[in-house]
């Protein structure tokens, strides 16, 4: 069974929130709220929690507390470096953008993250976690309350098998809830996922179990999304959503992807993020943990 970069990632952590902290002592005390990142959703908080900017279709509309122009741009990233009785590398990195216009919203966002550990001071370090995304999506407000939109991302997974896993997901949202400090809304459309995959997942999974898998693999999916929102105070936010993918006709394909978020803002320009992310997938590749969990905290710098 192959470890996926979850299980290498547990013993990261608790360094992870150290250096993130430690950074933060040197930051102006608390300043006015920014657009401080909404968490794991489409504001992308945290890139080593938020690592699936490109995650089979989860992307939320943009609607952003009635803003008709609005022009935001993010980035953030992450380091890890330990030596002596144990070894390890991380890092981490994203850089997302968002520009509204009238009806009319543009986002787009990419992420790569890359992980190396040794257990010893004499074992060679091992590559543990390795990923690159890209998300690129369009809404269309028709009315205050009804989208519709757009969007297209693309993963390269060394550890879930992957050279490349392309999503295109269009569909429609509807705010039910839409106020400026609270957002309630559900997302319905469909979602095609073309998967190319890695020559070393196909020879696994034929070993392990003779399954000789093909190179690539097309999957129809309809997708239903709900998202929540609330800024708590002007400082700080917090967000959820919750997507479930159903394929058709091979109806024993399905996933869920679960994404929750807190901010804060610390300084003008700065916020700490937290998120958590789960991603389960019922039917994953020979040899694959169905399986994935995610949590981080980030320091993010907007630029815009």
């Amino acid at each position: 069974m192959r470890p996926t970069h979850t299980t290498y990632l547990r013993p990261f952590r608790r360094g992870l929130t150290s250096v993130v902290l430690c950074s933060s002592l040197v930051l102006p005390q608390l300043a006015a709220a920014q657009s401080a990142p909404a968490g794991t959703m489409k504001q992308d908080a945290a890139t080593s929690g938020k690592v699936d900017v490109a995650s089979e279709g989860f992307a939320t509309a943009g609607k952003n507390e009635h803003a008709d122009d609005a022009t935001e741009a993010k980035i953030q990233g992450g380091a890890l470096s330990a030596s002596g009785n144990s070894r390890s590398l991380a890092l981490t990195s994203q850089a997302s953008v968002r520009v509204r216009r009238g009806k009319n919203e543009l986002s787009a966002a990419a992420a790569a993250n890359y992980g190396r550990s040794a257990a010893s001071g004499a074992d060679p370090l091992t590559t543990t976690m390795e990923n690159y995304q890209g998300k690129l999506r369009y809404d269309r407000f028709v009315t205050d309350r009804l989208a519709l939109f757009t969007s297209i991302s693309g993963r390269r997974d060394r550890f879930q098998g992957l050279d490349l896993r392309l999503n295109l997901d269009p569909g429609l949202a509807y705010y039910f809830v839409q106020g400026p400090k609270h957002q309630l809304w559900g997302e319905a459309g469909y979602d095609m996922q073309f998967d190319v995959r890695r020559n070393d997942a196909i020879q696994s999974a034929l070993n392990e179990d003779g399954t000789l898998l093909g190179k690539t693999k097309t999957r129809h999916s309809a997708r239903l999304f709900a998202g929540y929102r609330n800024s708590l105070n002007e400082n700080v936010k917090f967000n959820t959503g919750v997507e479930y993918l159903q394929a058709f006709p091979d109806t024993e394909f399905w996933r869920l992807n679960w994404d929750i978020g807190l901010t804060a803002a610390i300084a003008t320009r700065f916020s700490l993020a937290t998120t958590f992310s789960l991603r389960y997938d019922h039917q994953p590749l020979v040899g694959i943990k169905t399986t994935d969990t995610l949590t981080a905290i980030n320091l993010v710098y907007q630029l815009l």
